[in-house]
C-alpha cells in the first residue's frame, strides 16, 4: 500500500484540505480531484452515494494526488470491511459514542492481530504489490471516529484513548443539535468552541489529529488557526450551489433589470 499522503501531511505539522463528495458520479469526482485538495472523501451517510459509486469516483480520482476517504454510513463491520477493500485510504465513521464504539471501529478497520478485518482487498490490492497491501494497511489507513453528540464529549478522553485511531471528526450541525442548538456548521457559541478548544488540545496530548466539517474557506481557515488538523470546504453540492447563486444574482443585478 502506497504511502498515506494525509498521515505524510500530519507528519509535517501541517492540515489537510478535505473535499466531500454527496453525487454520485465519476466525473464529479474527477473534477474535484484536480481543484487542489490534499483528499478526497465520498460520503456514504447522508450523501446520494452508493458502493459501486464510491468505486467509481474512487477510479476518477486515481490519476491525481488526492487521498480517497469515506465517511461509511454506519459503524458497522460489513461497510467498513468493503470501503476498504475498495481503496479507502481513510475511513470517517459517525455517531462514535463511547470508548467501546471506537474500539469496534478499529478492529472492524484492522487486519489481526491488531483487528479482525477480513482479507479480500479486491480493489484496493491494486494500490500495491500482490501481498504488499496488507502488510502497511493497519498502519497506513486513517481511522476518524466522528465526535458529534453530548455522550462523545462526555466521553472525550476515554475514546481518545483508545490505540489504533488517528484523530476525530467534528460534525458542528449534530453536535449542535445534541445540545439542544440549532443544526449548522460553523459555529460560534462559546459553549460549543470551548468543547472544540478541548478536543484539540486533548488530541494535541495524544499526538491525533482533529478534523472539523466547515462550510467554507473563512470557516476552514477559523478551524485550522484553532489547531484543527483537517478541515473540510462544504461538499461539492454546496460549492456549486453558493457559485452558481452568486452568478445569478450579479447577472440580474448588473443587468440593469433586463434580467
Amino acid at each position: 500500500m502506497a504511502n498515506n499522503k494525509v498521515k505524510q501531511l500530519w507528519a509535517e505539522g501541517k492540515a489537510v484540505v478535505n473535499a466531500w463528495l454527496a453525487i454520485p458520479s465519476g466525473f464529479s469526482a474527477e473534477v474535484v480531484a484536480q481543484c487542489g485538495f490534499d483528499s478526497v472523501t465520498v460520503d456514504m451517510q447522508h450523501g446520494v452515494q452508493d458502493y459501486l459509486s464510491m468505486v467509481q469516483c474512487f477510479q476518477a480520482m486515481h490519476g491525481h494526488p488526492v487521498t480517497p476517504m469515506v465517511r461509511v454510513p454506519w459503524n458497522e463491520p460489513g461497510i467498513i470491511g468493503k470501503v476498504l477493500d475498495g481503496g479507502a485510504y481513510g475511513v470517517i465513521c459517525p455517531m462514535v459514542n463511547t470508548p467501546q464504539e471506537a474500539r469496534n471501529l478499529v478492529s472492524y478497520s484492522k487486519y489481526p492481530p491488531k483487528g479482525v478485518r477480513s482479507n479480500g482487498p479486491i480493489r484496493s490490492g491494486m494500490y500495491g504489490g500482490a501481498g504488499e497491501y496488507q502488510k502497511t494497511a493497519n498502519d497506513e489507513i486513517v481511522l476518524l471516529p466522528m465526535m458529534e453528540t453530548k455522550t462523545a464529549v462526555e466521553n472525550m478522553e476515554a475514546i481518545l484513548d483508545v490505540e489504533g485511531i488517528d484523530g476525530v471528526y467534528i460534525g458542528p450541525s449534530d453536535l449542535g443539535f445534541s445540545y439542544g442548538l440549532v443544526p449548522k456548521l460553523d459555529r460560534d457559541e462559546p459553549e460549543i468552541l470551548k468543547i472544540y478548544e478541548k478536543i484539540v488540545k486533548e488530541c494535541g496530548k495524544r499526538g491525533l489529529n482533529p478534523g472539523i466539517h466547515c462550510s467554507g474557506a473563512e470557516g476552514a481557515v477559523r478551524a485550522i488557526n484553532m489547531g484543527f488538523k483537517l478541515v473540510t470546504l462544504s461538499n461539492e453540492v454546496g460549492l456549486m450551489q453558493v457559485y452558481a447563486r452568486q452568478q445569478v444574482a450579479q447577472t440580474r443585478k448588473e443587468s440593469g433589470g433586463k434580467a
